[in-house]
């Protein structure tokens, strides 16, 4: 059995195994709707759909555009791209073939279009996926029709291995954008490789590249995709309405910096589903002006966990609203579901619910920090804080490395309000009873808990 079908096979008998075994000795605490959050998950192993009649795609074979195996195929991409977009034709499907490797270098595919929907189809190089998953067409994309060219078609891109290619005007800080791309699916089991090593040895920060970027995109589609090795951060939607991103198999070492698997920031209406993450960073991170966002069926680790934040930096106006994460697994991680916010920074993050969710091994499982500082220098002392509220935490189970598995580490100026933990349950090496920290903190604990946590007020 191959590594992605274990991990696959692992997040599926972790949630057969939560809904066999309810606590059913917890008080209810009521939960916001599911339908709040946005499209549910759907199962890896669903069937594929029925596709709506149609007329087939117009296809952009990038090899017809003098793209070629080994070499560098970045203005053959651009062009076949600056065709697929400006085509009557709907659908339009931009295609990388089976079999070949294509050098890019950084590049950007940019809108509006003409066609209202793109697919762009990156195909895998070796093997047949399908045995892992199963194409479904996410509810969240009120687009047009989508066309799934089958699994005989492959391909894999690959990012320069030079640094010295990026340090060249703004082309630094990312790999591969599409922008104003509305109705855009890319999908199709290929692997895209950042060979981000030279990066990581060199420096932690400064001038380093995101694998994939996605800005204002609407009715966004990203399925079936292996990203491995990122500069920086692997997956980007930015200022994105209502895109759905599933079963991503996002890799990196555990030691590589600054590598987050999936990074939203200022989007609304987007949805994760079905997706393993092993990257040096959060699994997914979700930043300022983003909301009613959805992670379900995570597999993470190793990595930092799955966090909201970090927010309110350099004294900083930020939001997070309305986030759901659940039926997540999560293996030999610094952190499990981490909420982390900047002293001087104001706004809110609240309505956030982390709920059916196993551990293994991680070393914070829940973590609340409003001293967050991220810097080599100790951060000063501020009056205000982001303001949070209305955190869920439900049915979350499993083994922690640090005796204080639970830390509400909240502002002495700004108080963390409506904390509700219910059915957790947390054990340390051999079983040993865990203690939970909170300052400054409102926290109910309705039902069994453990560790159990009261309000320091």
């Amino acid at each position: 059995m191959g590594p992605r079908k274990f991990l696959l096979a692992t997040i599926t008998t972790v949630s057969v195994l939560l809904y066999m075994f309810p606590h059913s000795n917890s008080e209810s605490v009521a939960l916001p709707p599911e339908s709040a959050y946005g499209p549910a998950a759907e199962s890896p192993d669903a069937g594929a759909p029925e596709l709506s009649p149609g007329p087939p795609p117009m296809l952009f074979d990038v090899d017809d555009y003098g793209a070629s195996a080994g070499g560098d195929a970045t203005e053959a991409f651009l062009a076949a791209w600056k065709d697929a977009c400006n085509s009557s034709s709907d659908p339009s499907l931009f295609l990388v073939p089976e079999g070949k490797t294509y050098l890019l270098m950084p590049l950007s595919f940019g809108g509006p279009c003409r066609s209202t929907t793109i697919t762009a189809m990156v195909s895998q190089a070796t093997g047949d996926r399908s045995q892992y998953y199963a194409y479904r067409s996410p509810s969240a994309c009120s687009v047009r029709d989508v066309y799934v060219a089958g699994d005989q078609i492959r391909g894999t891109l690959e990012a320069p291995s030079n640094r010295s290619v990026w340090l060249d005007g703004d082309r630094r800080e990312r790999w591969i954008t599409f922008e104003d791309v509305d109705g855009l699916h890319v999908m199709g089991g290929g692997t895209l490789n950042g060979h981000g090593q030279e990066w990581w040895i060199n420096s932690c920060k400064v001038n380093k590249s995101m694998a994939m970027y996605f800005r204002s995109c609407n009715h966004l589609v990203v399925d079936d995709l292996e990203v491995k090795d990122s500069m920086q951060m692997h997956v980007v939607i930015a200022s994105c309405w209502k895109a759905a991103v599933s079963r991503l198999f996002v890799t990196a070492p555990g030691w590589s910096p600054n590598t987050d698997g999936i990074h939203v920031s200022n989007s609304r209406e987007v949805s994760i589903t079905n997706c393993i993450i092993s990257t040096g960073d959060d699994c997914i991170s979700i930043v300022s002006g983003s909301e009613f966002v959805r992670a379900s069926g995570i597999y993470c680790g190793p990595g930092h966990g799955i966090s909201i934040g970090s927010l309110g930096a350099n004294k900083s106006l930020a939001h997070v609203s309305d986030v759901l994460v659940e039926k997540a697994t999560l293996v030999g991680t610094t952190n499990g579901v981490r909420i982390k916010t900047w002293q001087g920074g104001e706004g809110s993050a609240e309505r956030i619910t982390f709920q059916d969710i196993k551990m293994y091994n991680v070393t914070n499982p829940i973590i609340i920090d409003q001293n967050y500082c991220d810097s080599k220098k100790p951060c000063s002392e501020e009056d205000s804080a982001v303001a949070i509220s209305d955190i869920r935490y439900n049915n979350i189970h499993g083994t922690s490395l640090s005796k204080v598995a639970v830390k509400f580490i909240c502002s002495s100026a700004v108080h963390c309000d409506g904390i509700v933990m219910q059915d957790v349950s947390l054990v340390g090496q051999k079983g040993a009873y865990l203690k939970c920290s909170s300052v400054n903190a409102r926290v109910i604990t309705p039902g069994f808990n453990s560790p159990y946590c009261t309000a320091d007020m």
